[in-house]
């Protein structure tokens, strides 16, 4: 496996649909504490794809209700 940003990418969108299937943050295939580097880069970069789903889901939800209020 090279870690590469095709790489990189594959893991945050790998990690947004994990999230968008429902999947809880600790469900990641991925070893944080791992000796291999290759586990240790797919932790990092699926646990971000999880929370930028996350932050984009709760930031939609917001919104409307944010709307909402000046009136």
């Amino acid at each position: 496996m090279q870690l590469n940003r095709q790489l990189c990418q594959d893991l945050l969108n790998e990690g947004k649909a994990a999230y968008a299937a429902g999947d809880p943050s600790d469900a990641c295939p991925y070893n944080m504490l791992g000796a291999d580097v290759e586990e240790r880069f797919g932790y990092r970069y699926w646990t971000r794809g999880w929370g930028m789903a996350r932050s984009a889901a709760e930031e939609q939800a917001a919104q409307p209700a944010e709307a909402s209020a000046g009136q």
